[in-house]
């Protein structure tokens, strides 16, 4: 199967998780009901990982087709750090939905109540998210800093064709630890919230990524009739 109708397929699944935790109760008030959450943040986890295995394999057989990403619309793709989404944004969506969740309970919220969603952070959860937005944008800058050495040698390509797939393969590694960065603030933004604020997380994540998609597909078939 192509990277292409894999994408598709699993485009179309994570529409599919998205509706199911929506439908999902909360706020959680059972210890089942709890471990029934977690289940489904680690389902969506599992999701996103099997995405980056398979565009690992992709990489490998023609890295230069994963960075030109075809099955992206132009606007995901002028939106892309090194062929994929910045890994920054998850904190930015943080602090964006808590305010949105504050603005809606705010009243509860200054009688004292607890409402358990992204408006209810604790001070613990905030500087925590703090500290690991400062660790992501040093990581990040550590791998773009990498594909720009890779981009300055890009004259040799010309010069030097027997270095052509060495120089390949290192764009390789460069965008594997750039998917694995991507990966790992899932991971890190799942393990500082609570279920019931990751399924939260993970709901306005995928509808920031459809409503680009969406927007862009629009714009793509515009231009095409053009």
């Amino acid at each position: 199967m192509s990277f292409n109708r894999f994408y598709e397929t699993w485009f179309d699944q994570l529409h599919h998780m998205v509706h199911q935790l929506t439908q999902a109760r909360k706020p959680p008030t059972t210890q089942e009901y709890n471990h029934d959450l977690h289940q489904l943040v680690n389902t969506v986890t599992s999701h996103y990982a099997e995405y980056y295995r398979v565009k690992s394999l992709a990489a490998k057989n023609d890295v230069l087709s994963v960075f030109s990403a075809p099955w992206s619309t132009s606007l995901e793709r002028s939106l892309h750090w090194i062929a994929g989404w910045r890994p920054t944004t998850a904190f930015h969506l943080i602090y964006t939905e808590s305010s949105i969740f504050f603005e809606s309970h705010v009243v509860d919220i200054l009688r004292g109540l607890r409402t358990g969603d992204l408006g209810d952070l604790t001070p613990g959860q905030f500087h925590r998210v703090s500290e690991l937005q400062c660790q992501t944008v040093q990581e990040e800058n550590a791998i773009t800093d990498e594909l720009s050495d890779w981009q300055d040698g890009a004259g040799d390509l010309f010069r030097v064709c027997a270095d052509l797939e060495e120089k390949m393969e290192r764009l390789v590694v460069i965008l594997e630890k750039a998917d694995a960065l991507r990966l790992k603030t899932i991971g890190r933004v799942v393990e500082l919230l609570t279920p019931q604020q990751s399924v939260e997380f993970f709901i306005a994540a995928a509808h920031l990524q459809f409503g680009i998609r969406g927007w862009g597909t629009n714009q793509d078939l515009r231009r095409g009739n053009a």
